[in-house]
């Protein structure tokens, strides 16, 4: 037996309008499920991105309860091509590339914020995997 991936991932965030703006607007993510004042839920290719407001999250049952705060951090994959026209896409966007990370394997990775502060990271598909193999 083995885990797959990693299916669903969690931001916990305080306006749920400015949420919806930035990631259905600015990266694209389709919204697949919303309720006011406690979530919205968006599709990022096979996976779920979760943004909560930990207040209401942490307060119910089912599912169990949960929160966080701070800056919390996400990566998001892309086919190699699109690297670098995910950067051009969101400066065109306004939104400022805070930092650029080469690894070891000669890949890079790029990040931004969120309007929350949450730190978002673009990484080229098989990063990981060609990182691992590296350091074997």
């Amino acid at each position: 037996m083995q885990i797959l991936q990693i299916k669903e991932t969690c931001l916990y965030v305080h306006d749920l309008q400015l949420t919806r703006w930035f990631y259905a607007h600015k990266l694209g993510l389709p919204i697949i499920d919303e309720k006011e004042n406690s979530h919205l839920f968006f599709r990022a290719g096979t996976s779920v991105l979760l943004c909560f407001i930990p207040e209401v999250s942490k307060r119910q049952t089912s599912p169990p309860g949960h929160h966080g705060g701070g800056a919390q951090h996400i990566a998001f994959e892309v086919e190699p091509q699109d690297y670098y026209k995910w950067q051009e896409k969101l400066k065109a966007e306004n939104v400022q590339i805070i930092a650029e990370e080469t690894w070891p394997n000669g890949l890079k990775s790029f990040y931004f914020n969120d309007p929350e502060g949450n730190v978002l990271e673009i990484i080229p598909k098989g990063l990981w995997e060609k990182l691992n193999s590296s350091l074997s």
